[in-house]
């Protein structure tokens, strides 16, 4: 089976990617193939037509690929709360932020131009970050680059990219949606989330309860020991990148929770109607399987 992940070289997903590279999928007797699709709008298309069979996203990716909900469901949570961070350059804030070019990738702008909406910030433009065509692409990495050279005055990214403009001292973070710097209620717009299709739920239901499991168990290990992290980056990034993921999977672990409750299905319905990708409201049962939820609690050590 293939699991898809809009963004590797990041904190994001990263639960989803240590189920798989630390062998945890595998104990559960489950063979899954890691693959980076960029962007989250077009991971999602992927599902909806079977080219992938898991996408380890944000919550509302399956919005643009699946109309009202009809076809999706998510099975749990990779963590809690928007996760990403607006950086900016120098010399610039959220005060002086309308005039300024901002880099976000398809899907993650919605939740920056909701939660700038809600600030009553206006006159930003948001638009792709240069040279992020392509499949190859980890966001964070060419925001950062893009960032340095000039190309933007700040992008909207994760943490990983967000890490290398502080230290590199090419940016400056004004925002981290998940800690709540927004207005109140932004930071629950969407979160990571493990998304399949009702057609996978019904004919391979212990394929998704196995991934389900091999997720949860990846949350407890990283929680337990961060430094596990290192392991996988080494495996699957470049040096830099591979000798910080510790540290933000260590800052992230506090949000490491599989539930979905009704709350956050309801704050993600009416994010999706206020972003114009839900025209009508959509039910818990439409948005999560219930059939996974008992997972959600299972001893974890």
């Amino acid at each position: 089976m293939r699991l898809a992940v809009p963004d590797l070289v990041s904190p994001s997903y990263f639960p989803a990617i240590a189920a798989i590279d630390l062998g945890l999928a595998r104990e559960e007797g489950l063979d899954v193939e890691l693959e980076l699709l960029y962007p989250v709008t077009d991971a999602a298309e992927a599902l909806r037509t079977g080219k992938i069979d898991f996408l380890a996203g944000a919550a509302h990716a399956p919005m643009h690929a699946f109309p009202g909900w009809r076809g999706a469901k998510l099975v749990a949570a990779l963590s809690q709360n928007m996760y990403w961070f607006l950086v900016v350059r120098p010399g610039l804030s959220l005060e002086t932020l309308p005039g300024s070019r901002i880099g976000a990738a398809p899907g993650p702008d919605l939740g920056l131009r909701r939660l700038l909406a809600t600030a009553g910030i206006a006159g930003v433009d948001i638009g792709p970050v240069p040279a992020t065509e392509g499949a190859g692409t980890s966001f964070g990495l060419a925001a950062a680059q893009s960032l340095a050279a000039g190309l933007i005055d700040g992008f909207w990214a994760n943490g990983m990219g967000a890490e290398l403009a502080v230290l590199d001292g090419t940016g400056h973070v004004v925002l981290d949606a998940r800690r709540g710097d927004g207005p109140p209620g932004t930071e629950a717009y969407t979160f990571p989330a493990l998304a399949v299709t009702d057609e996978t739920i019904d004919r391979n239901p212990d394929a998704v309860a196995a991934m389900t499991r091999a997720i949860v168990r990846a949350q407890a290990v990283l929680t337990a020991e961060p430094d596990r992290a290192t392991e996988v980056g080494r495996r699957l990034f470049p040096a830099r990148e591979a000798s910080l993921i510790a540290s933000l999977v260590r800052r992230d672990v506090p949000f490491y929770d599989p539930r979905i409750t009704p709350e956050a299905a309801a704050a993600l319905v009416a994010f999706g109607q206020d972003a114009g990708l839900l025209d009508a409201p959509a039910g818990y049962d439409s948005v999560v399987s219930r059939s996974f939820r008992d997972l959600w609690t299972v001893p974890r050590a």
